[in-house]
């Protein structure tokens, strides 16, 4: 098997497996690859790389947008839906202008998502760990609190 295949079986393994949570991950990853290749080819003038990168980008985002459930939580995809919205049109004028500058602004709000989607993970993982022992971690209780247990015991 040639290393290219052995590549995409890997990929195509990783993501037929992938919890939900970890496919947004991936997506949030790849739009961040994709727009710093971006980079590379508009700084170097070469604008056909420029082009396909941007679009993969884009096609990501969206997903990344067209995945928001819209019915559970309409206010927080409202937001996260203008913000792609903000990512997607930086990068139709990048690869209009062929400008790095609004390329940038779209690296910045997908590094962030990814930051912000990286740090829930991190918190699910915690508590799922901490249910799977037998306890969740819970707020310390407050003096009121403490006094109700003493007095009923």
């Amino acid at each position: 098997m040639n290393p290219q295949a052995a590549q995409q079986n890997y990929l195509r393994t990783r993501v037929l497996t992938a919890t939900p949570e970890q496919l947004q991950m991936m997506l949030f990853d790849g739009a961040v690859r994709f727009a710093e290749q971006a980079r590379l080819a508009l700084q170097a003038k070469n604008w056909e790389q420029s082009y396909t990168s941007i679009s993969k980008c884009q096609k990501i985002i969206a997903e990344l947008t067209a995945s928001l459930k819209h019915d559970v939580n309409p206010d927080l995809c409202g937001k996260l839906s203008s913000l792609y919205n903000y990512a997607y049109r930086k990068l139709v004028e990048a690869n209009v202008g062929h400008q790095v500058e609004p390329l940038d602004e779209a690296v910045k709000v997908l590094k962030y998502q990814r930051e912000t989607w990286a740090l829930l993970l991190q918190q699910l993982g915690t508590q799922k760990a901490g249910a799977a022992a037998g306890r969740i971690d819970m707020p310390a209780p407050s003096a009121a609190m403490e006094a109700k247990i003493r007095l009923s015991a």
